[in-house]
């Protein structure tokens, strides 16, 4: 039987609602798009049923092959040999890539991937190429993952017998607001509708949520309060969560993430194995033999979970041979660092949370990193708990996606089985740029969604007519070291003395997570604004558009700086 037919969007095209012609609500799947491996799951009328291939997978590795005149991603396509990873025609660790600008270290530390990744480091997007026919084939991640979302959309519409259009995914806790921008673009061309866009352990509190009220419901009880530490490391991301969860509602009380997994861990033990930069160039040779050098490497890696050492053998080509026994405890000490930033995530999360470790009812463990036996002992060991057995570790977030699927698609279960709610907050903070260059916050991170939050600045000098609104995302004391959101300008301000004018800045987001910002200038003795408020949604930036408030910025110096008002 041949292979349905599929098309993907160009980028720049827009995706005309649909409309289905069932008089049922249609039930949205749930989809986790790891860095490395991917699966599908929906809301079967009874419980959450995870998706196949036709290879009978559920996890599915996250890659598309370009070799072919038709690209063809990992749920359709079977590698060969794992070594056909090393031939420069297959793409992944995309969720690594998107959204990300070419002055990020995550995308130089991608150079070592097998496949062409070139920056300039001037803050556009990074060019990234795969080989086909000894020709270097241009894409982007957002491209990636479109086709990737394709076969996961065709494969679920064969086995659901059904169009699908809505999906819920799951997200890093990191990702900034521009990112969740190019996943959603990249949804679009794929021909999906995203509903929701869930943070990873969000999606596993869902689901715990639900196994809690499942076990009530057997019990015959009404339940008291648990608090669980939920902790997710996958091969690109770590996140942290504490959750309060009590009659199938989950409310998030302290989010944290970073962009470090398991990618990290394989890198640094590919430095300590081969110390001399030997691939400094990108020819298609050396791309090879970093293919092979990372193929041993990871195997390497995944046995020392289950053994004390491994024999490592592998010929690079060009009479480079590496013939080394690698310890699990060699493993653990190139990557302290990596484990010691893990424990200060959750130390960080528990504190953010106002919670100690006594007061955690479980500890859950999930992520494909969550089999390595130094991970589960330093949680354990902050959390001072054995970790919770309730469920996969690897199929956690999916099925969480698809509860939130069935929920968000108004579908009602007689059991009492979606009654569920989750009580989302704000993974990062939101402000804008004023003191000069410093970050003042006016959402702070770990806010309860939906929030609307206000914060009253003024002019730095005497008879200025406008200021210049620049509006970042993060946590660092520094403007310039945050996400950038977008900017706009408020011009017509009345001449008066610097500290006269109130520029009220206000944040807005509501339920579906979308942020607005307004803004509106009183002057004193006046009730009300004395210039239009000006009312943007953000981000308003595109790749490579950063650059455009800092010009801005340097060409008018301090002249449209702000500053914050003293609270009297």
């Amino acid at each position: 039987m041949a292979e349905p037919a599929y098309t993907v969007a160009s980028d720049s095209e827009t995706t005309g609602e649909e409309k289905s012609s069932s008089a049922f609500p249609e039930i949205a799947i749930g989809i986790d798009i790891g860095t490395s491996q991917c699966s599908v799951a929906v809301w079967n009328g009874s419980q959450v049923e995870l998706l196949k291939n036709t290879r009978n997978q559920k996890l599915m590795r996250s890659y598309v092959t370009f070799k072919d005149d038709i690209p063809s991603g990992g749920v359709s396509y079977q590698l060969s040999h794992e070594h056909e990873m090393l031939s420069g025609a297959v793409i992944f660790n995309m969720k690594r890539l998107i959204g990300r600008v070419d002055t990020d270290p995550v995308v130089h530390s991608s150079k070592s991937l097998p496949f062409l990744v070139q920056t300039l480091d001037i803050g556009v997007r990074p060019f990234i190429a795969a080989l086909v026919n000894n020709v270097w084939r241009s894409t982007t991640p957002e491209e990636v993952l479109a086709i990737f979302l394709v076969e996961l959309r065709v494969m679920a519409e064969s086995q659901l017998k059904r169009p699908i259009r809505n999906v819920v995914l799951s997200i890093p806790v990191s990702f900034s607001r521009f990112q969740l921008t190019r996943i959603e673009r990249a949804c679009a061309m794929a021909g999906l509708h995203v509903l929701r866009l869930m943070p990873e352990p969000t999606a596993v509190a869902l689901l715990y949520a639900q196994q809690q009220q499942q076990m009530i419901h057997d019990n015959m009880g009404s339940g008291s309060e648990k608090i669980a530490l939920i902790f997710n490391m996958g091969a690109g991301y770590c996140d942290a969560a504490v959750t309060a969860t009590a009659g199938g509602v989950s409310q998030i009380k302290a989010l944290a993430g970073i962009a470090t997994g398991g990618e990290d861990f394989l890198q640094n033990m590919m430095r300590h194995l081969l110390p001399n930069n030997l691939f400094s160039s990108r020819g298609i040779n050396e791309i090879k033999s970093m293919g092979l050098l990372r193929v041993a490497t990871q195997d390497a890696i995944h046995k020392l979970s289950f053994e004390e050492s491994v024999q490592l053998d592998v010929d690079l080509g060009n009479g480079l041979r590496i013939c080394k026994q690698v310890s699990r405890e060699e493993f653990e000490g190139v990557n302290q660092k990596i484990f010691e930033t893990c424990e200060s995530l959750i130390i960080q999360c528990l504190h953010d949370a106002k919670v100690e470790a006594d007061d955690l009812t479980d500890v859950i463990v999930v992520g494909g990193c969550s089999h390595i036996p130094k991970i589960k002992n330093l949680v354990k060991s902050v959390c001072k708990r054995e970790l919770y057995k309730g469920m996969n570790p690897l199929e956690a977030a999916v099925c969480g996606t698809a509860l939130e699927g069935a929920v968000a698609s108004g579908i009602s279960d007689p059991f009492g089985n979606l009654d569920l709610l989750t009580i989302q907050a704000t993974p990062l903070g939101i402000g804008i740029r004023a003191n000069g260059n410093s970050f003042v916050p006016i959402i702070p991170r770990n806010t309860t969604m939906p929030a609307r939050k206000e914060l009253v600045f003024t002019t730095v000098n005497d008879n200025q007519t406008e200021v210049l609104i620049i509006v970042h995302e993060g946590e660092t004391e520094k403007a310039d070291e945050n996400h950038l959101l977008g900017y706009f300008k408020i011009s017509g301000i009345p001449p008066a003395p610097k500290g006269v004018p109130e520029i009220n800045v206000c944040m807005d987001i509501n339920a579906s997570n979308v942020l607005r910002v307004l803004a509106g200038v009183i002057m004193p003795g006046s009730q009300q604004p004395v210039v239009p408020v000006m009312e943007v949604r953000m981000p308003t930036v595109d790749d490579g558009h950063g650059w455009c408030a800092e010009a801005l910025h340097r060409a008018y110096g301090s002249t449209l700086d702000l500053m914050t008002v003293q609270k009297k």
